[in-house]
């Protein structure tokens, strides 16, 4: 398998970010959704080349998954790929294309991660401070905590802790026999409310809705590039 090289991070970059990053720490809310919502926006970010960012919103009605709004922003990046702070790389074009949304949602799942981060700012949770919106993050793989195995049945749940014991995130079997979803929290929303608004959005897919016609609309988009 191709594996791109990343030359080794500048330390005087990785400690600015980091001090970005815990300031950032000090806005985060995890707290209950105020009322159910009524729309519900999915995101994702792809890399069509090494220095051009290609991300996407789409909103849905909740409960019922109906689209009403899909839109991108292509643009360039100038922040190398430093582990652990994709979402400085990621953030700026999400903020764009959220400006340009017709429909605001109500909370926004973010294909990634948000406090399963080595210091608790994925981007899920980066983009919520940012905004000051509700998020949560739904990610493919870990990137930080311990867990268990969930069972082979949709709807397994397991928890994603850090290295003292503290719940990070939940790991969720979201289809029969397949690869877990990592679900945490972003900003301005809990574990619980992360985990049940995910179990909504399934539809027989290993991605729930939002996320998942973020990236069927980002390879769309690709080809008006």
């Amino acid at each position: 398998m191709y594996r791109p090289y990343h030359p080794p991070a500048d330390p005087v970059i990785v400690r600015d970010l980091t001090q970005q990053q815990n300031d950032l720490r000090q806005r985060v809310r995890l707290e209950p959704l105020p009322a159910a919502p009524r729309l519900i926006a999915g995101c994702d970010s792809s890399f069509p080349t090494p220095d051009t960012i290609l991300s996407v919103f789409v909103v849905l009605t909740f409960p019922e998954l109906q689209l009403v709004e899909k839109i991108y922003h292509h643009d360039t990046v100038t922040l190398p790929y430093v582990p652990g702070f994709l979402a400085f790389r990621e953030a700026p074009n999400l903020l764009r294309v959220y400006e340009k949304l017709q429909h605001k949602p109500d909370v926004i799942m973010v294909d990634g991660h948000g406090i399963a981060h080595p210091r608790r700012m994925g981007i899920a949770t980066q983009l919520g401070v940012l905004l000051d919106v509700p998020t949560f993050g739904v990610a493919k793989q870990k990137l930080t905590g311990n867990y268990e195995e969930p069972a082979l049945e949709k709807g397994s749940i397991t928890p994603l802790a850090d290295k003292a014991g503290e719940l990070i995130g939940q790991v969720l079997r979201s289809k029969d026999k397949i690869k877990p979803l990592f679900v945490s929290p972003g900003h301005r929303c809990d574990q619980a409310t992360a985990l049940q608004l995910t179990l909504a959005c399934l539809r027989g897919y290993k991605l729930p809705e939002p996320t998942r016609l973020a990236d069927h609309w980002a390879e769309q988009f690709k080809k008006e590039l």
